[in-house]
């Protein structure tokens, strides 16, 4: 059995982007696995839950909605990863990578949230 949010390419991207944040993060400082660490852990999961969260809603506005939610949490990340930059805990190259994903994500993301709200 296939879940509905299984079958969409964004939540396989998300799945990836979430990898890609544990394993930069994995390089950050120990005094940092309860701050920066686990902030940028948690909002980069809670793009790829809150596409699957919002798959099984009965409605499209209210799947919409998560989309609108998972693209927040992306946004959160982009800016967690310009901080760890800033502090030396990210390469340049590393948070470049990281913005690149981030980028297409969230053109798919907004992508998705206009073709649901559009009723198409």
């Amino acid at each position: 059995m296939m879940f509905r949010f299984e079958k969409l390419d964004v939540w396989h991207r998300a799945v990836d982007f979430g990898d890609l944040v544990y394993s930069l993060t994995r390089r950050f400082p120990d005094d940092e696995r309860f701050g920066l660490t686990s902030q940028m852990r948690r909002a980069s999961v809670s793009v790829s839950s809150n596409i699957a969260e919002g798959s099984g809603r009965v409605s499209d506005k209210d799947f919409g909605r998560f989309i609108e939610i998972a693209y927040g949490s992306l946004m959160e990340v982009v800016s967690q990863a310009e901080i760890a930059q800033r502090q030396k805990y990210l390469s340049s190259e590393d948070c470049d990578q990281l913005k690149c994903k981030a980028e297409e994500l969230a053109r798919m993301l907004s992508g998705l949230r206009t073709k649901l709200l559009s009723g198409s």
